[in-house]
């Protein structure tokens, strides 16, 4: 018998239950198995249906919310569920080394279920592993067998209580003894102890460590990696020298123990520095193939990169799970009417299509920007693996320094007040802890935070646009980068003279239209911080004051504004393609549209400041625009979030089930508590406790 592709589709991809959602559902215009297996391609449906189930079918995975156990219970239920996964067919293997896209379908897929266990495993395989993998040598990969199999659990120790987003600045020393080949590790003061280090606080057996290398004579030769054991793995106890301790409860994410650790001259092997970047001989002298300190110091810190490129896929994940959440509920919740008749749902209302649909977009530009932009950063580090030198490298280099860091900072801002949008659109019921909005939104938080403050992350977005006007100045030619994201700027001077021309309503439902526009913001507030900058200098400021001076309304415009760019163009690109199948390209580029508008619009103030629009009708047209598209995309909206919804035991709110009856399921899950129609354990109390009323009516 003939394979029967139909019927493999709804395998992987099966029919949701009919009830309320289902009149929506019925009305969109695209089938949303075909945009899934286009969007993901079946083999990445395939690997999150297997970890979805492998969870749902597991007991040890049964529904535990962090808030209902004590914090050691967490630690120690997370820590059970971290070893388990590691029993799975789909964990165990070098592969997930080897194969960066694997992992971090992996760590999203399980970042949906509980970000304290994604993060726990992330942490030891991706980074504390691939670090070694990565920035060490053949000397090191004796390791990867051990992290493999949890006989050895990892942590990646870079910040310190002084010291985090300014790197330069780190004070844990790393001194060459020659006599015994050992550098000997050590924390100045309590400033310089390790800090806010996942896996640390209570399960890390080893910990990557980066400290100031120094050689015999006193030579510090920057901030190096070292592999260093910080816990017996039979007893977990110290290792002599090491204090090492839990920071404590956090805002979020308590299932994961974030720790510290102070090093008393500890003495490290020298093979166990991680020497991809630089490396020392027996007898002291230091050697490296990179010469600038800048470059070698960017190689050494090569992981951060990584850990940015994935914040971005964490939070769009987050972006996902509440707008799943939000856009069901206002699909079957009804209030109010057009008269005393029957109430309609609220996403009927143009103010919920407003407040929701435009993160829907988001959603869906910034998950393509992630995973693009990931595909970019592996490319890259195929080449320091190879050891390219080449100046298109370098430049690439920096140039996925740039859009990380900045990128990083957006999609964490972007879901943090998604989220919190999500939250209020779902009115009370959204802020009932077991809808699950809460979580997300104090889980979600420390990505502002994580691989770099979100604001100190745009200014090294800035520093690299700032820098391409010194290559060649305005209207130069040196405006080409290996991923294509500053091309543009080669028509400075004229994108400059350009303004808004859309004439018609129909003109702005295209996303070419607010790509022109940015194209003509991200010039005009280049020049606005490069003439900013060159007036504080010649006020006398240096070049530090200079920066720092530049960065409100100029410099942290900038790297936004340029950011939003970047994901605009590529979603634009994306959804235009000639390989979009037709039943498609109408939803995407109605997607691609309305990002790119909403986005812009909150620049209008800019955009009018500088000349590119003037008179009522620019502004008018982009509002409207707006709107219009919301209204095309409301039908759509409950296929669009089947098509990025998970399965109901890892979405875990009973507001955004997939069978849509939401009052019978919030029913069910406040009567499910063994408490909830209990009398108070403290009623005598209360009863036995009676004012003095006449006492009282005497003072009176």
């Amino acid at each position: 018998m003939a394979p029967n592709p139909e019927g493999s589709k709804d395998a992987l991809l099966p029919d949701f239950p009919s009830g309320p959602l289902q009149p929506y559902r019925a009305r969109a215009s695209f089938s949303w198995k075909e945009l899934a297996l286009f969007l993901e391609g079946e083999d990445v449906l395939r690997l999150k249906k297997a970890i979805f189930s492998a969870l749902e079918n597991d007991p040890l995975f049964a529904r535990h919310r962090g808030g209902d156990l004590s914090l050691e219970q967490y630690r120690e239920l997370n820590f059970r569920r971290c070893k388990r996964l590691f029993e799975y067919d789909f964990f165990i293997s070098k592969d997930l080394l080897e194969n960066p896209s694997k992992m971090l379908v992996l760590v999203t897929s399980l970042g949906m279920y509980d970000w304290s266990l994604a993060t726990k495993i992330f942490l030891d395989t991706f980074v504390f592993g691939s670090v070694i993998y990565s920035s060490g040598s053949e000397r090191h990969l004796k390791y990867i067998p051990r992290i493999i199999s949890m006989e050895i659990f990892g942590c990646f120790a870079l910040t310190e209580v002084s010291h985090g987003s300014n790197t330069k600045a780190i004070r844990t020393t790393a001194h060459y003894d020659p006599t015994t080949e050992e550098f000997i590790l050590h924390s100045p003061d309590f400033e310089a102890a390790k800090f806010w280090v996942g896996n640390m606080g209570k399960t890390a057996t080893h910990a990557v460590v980066f400290a100031q290398l120094y050689t015999p004579g006193g030579q510090c030769h920057g901030l190096h990696p070292f592999l260093v054991q910080i816990r017996d793995p039979k007893t977990l106890l110290p290792m002599p020298g090491v204090t090492v301790g839990d920071v404590g409860k956090k805002l979020g994410q308590n299932g994961l123990d974030h720790g510290f650790a102070v090093f008393h001259k500890v003495r490290v092997p020298r093979e166990d520095l991680l020497d991809r970047a630089g490396d020392v001989t027996p007898e002291g002298t230091y050697i490296t193939h990179v010469k600038d300190d800048r470059q070698r110091l960017g190689a050494s810190l090569g992981s951060l990169s990584t850990g940015r490129v994935c914040i971005v896929g964490i939070s769009v994940s987050n972006l996902k799970l509440a707008l799943c959440i939000a856009l069901r509920f206002s699909a079957t919740r009804r209030q109010f009417g057009p008269s005393d008749g029957e109430e309609i749902p609220v996403l009927e209302y143009q103010l919920q299509q407003w407040r929701l649909l435009p993160y829907l977009a988001t959603a869906y530009a910034l998950d393509h920007f992630s995973k693009s932009l990931f595909l970019d950063l592996v490319r890259m580090q195929q080449g320091l693996l190879g050891k390219d030198s080449s100046a298109r490298q370098a430049e690439l280099g920096r140039e996925i320094h740039a859009l990380a860091s900045g990128g990083k900072s957006l999609a964490s801002w972007t879901t943090q007040r998604g989220i919190q949008e999500c939250r209020e659109a779902c009115g009370g019921h959204g802020y009932l802890a077991v809808n699950r909005l809460g979580d997300l939104r104090d889980d979600n938080d420390p990505n502002c935070t994580y691989e770099g403050e979100n604001n100190i992350m745009l200014q090294q977005t800035s520093n690299y646009l700032l820098s391409l006007l010194g290559c060649g100045g305005p209207g130069g030619t040196r405006f080409k980068s290996p991923l294509k994201s500053v091309n543009f700027l080669e028509g400075y001077p004229a994108i400059l003279g350009r303004r808004f021309e859309a004439a018609s309503l129909q003109d702005c439902l295209d996303s070419a239209v607010p790509l022109a526009a940015y194209e003509w913001l991200v010039c005009y507030l280049l020049r606005e911080s490069h003439e900013k900058l060159n007036q504080e200098k010649r006020s006398g400021s240096s070049d530090f004051e200079a920066r720092n001076n530049s960065q409100v309304y100029h410099c942290r415009s900038l790297a936004l504004a340029f950011l939003e760019l970047v994901v605009a163009r590529r979603f634009h690109e994306y959804t235009h393609q000639p390989s979009v199948p037709a039943p498609l390209r109408a939803v995407l580029q109605r997607l691609s549209a309305l990002y790119s508008l909403w986005s812009l619009s909150q620049h209008m103030a800019l955009l009018y400041r500088g000349g590119y629009c003037s008179g009522e009708r620019a502004g008018k047209l982009v509002e409207s625009a707006i709107l219009e598209l919301c209204a095309q995309l409301k039908d759509d909206a409950v296929a669009l979030v089947d098509v990025i919804a998970p399965p109901d035991f890892i979405l875990d709110s009973p507001i955004g089930r997939a069978n849509g009856e939401l009052y019978k399921n919030l029913w069910a899950a406040v009567l499910q508590k063994s408490d909830v129609l209990t009398r108070a354990p403290w009623w005598p109390e209360f009863c036995a406790h009676k004012p003095v009323v006449g006492s009282l009516k005497s003072n009176l």
